[in-house]
């Protein structure tokens, strides 16, 4: 059945509001992207919840944290393997900083898979460190401290609801000072490394169900659509016209009528690695 996203605003213990897909992105297995015409919401949300839903476009962007846990249903890879070091995290070029932030969020979820608190406090850190620089920082502050308590007493559950809280808190305050373009490239920095690691992970032990989840054409189709909409002056960077360009040859690979073959991973791996590492800086990501 074609999936819609909606997206519900709930308190959680923290006391701040944050954004859960709550469309049934996983059926039979897969993790489809697609359109559907019926806004109706979902009918298992609660009388309250409907009240505050919000369709965002018409496609269900999965989340890095969904994204992994599909590949979980299939096959337990080794998560600590896909664990990297970051490239230079300063930079005065924002869009390169938004992107970059994007895949140190991935990051974040990788670390919670691999259960390593460590690197989750070091990825934690990298993103305070590019919020700053983003001047979104002040509220950020405490998600990292919260981050890295959860770290310390091993709350895999809670750390991955803090990231997203992190993930949509920055993007929030990003809305809210008029850097909504920046929003786009922050979620197309995140899609980017979860679909590295997830086609590295499936390249490394093929199976066509898990390579059935990198088919999301509809996800790229929306993230090309995207970055055509933003001005000339960020959609003109060389960083964002190469995205822009990779994600256009991600099209063919990620499109197929059929399951995609060990070949096709491998292409889709390759590319995502390269934008990756250009988005790290010149290929100054490495494996941890």
């Amino acid at each position: 059945m074609p999936a819609r996203l909606y997206v519900v605003c709930r308190e959680m213990g923290s006391g701040k509001q944050v954004v859960m897909a709550v469309a049934a992105l996983f059926c039979a297995g897969s993790l489809p992207a697609a359109t559907s015409p019926s806004p109706t919401p979902s009918p298992s949300l609660s009388a309250e919840e409907i009240k505050t839903v919000v369709v965002l476009d018409d496609v269900s962007l999965p989340t890095p944290g969904e994204f992994f846990a599909a590949i979980n249903k299939v096959d337990r890879p080794n998560w600590s393997q896909l664990s990297r070091r970051a490239g230079p995290l300063s930079t005065t070029n924002r869009p390169q900083a938004s992107l970059n932030l994007g895949t140190r969020v991935a990051d974040g979820f990788i670390a919670v898979e691999a259960q390593d608190g460590q690197q989750v406090k070091n990825v934690g850190q990298d993103i305070i460190s590019l919020a700053k620089g983003l001047g979104v920082s002040q509220s950020i502050i405490a998600r990292g401290k919260s981050i890295s308590d959860f770290a310390d007493d091993n709350d895999w559950s809670a750390l991955k609801e803090e990231l997203e809280a992190t993930e949509d808190e920055v993007k929030q305050q990003m809305n809210d000072q008029k850097d909504s373009e920046l929003v786009t490239l922050v979620t197309v920095g995140a899609w980017l490394r979860g679909v590295q690691a997830a086609s590295g992970v499936v390249a490394a032990n093929y199976q066509p169900a898990s390579a059935s989840l990198l088919r999301q054409p509809a996800v790229v189709e929306f993230l090309i659509s995207r970055i055509d909409s933003l001005s000339d002056k960020i959609k003109g960077t060389p960083l964002v016209g190469r995205v822009r360009d990779g994600l256009i040859e991600l099209q063919a690979d990620v499109s197929p009528a059929a399951t995609p073959n060990l070949d096709t991973v491998k292409a889709i791996h390759q590319t995502t690695s390269q934008l990756v590492d250009a988005i790290s800086g010149s290929g100054a990501a490495s494996p941890q």
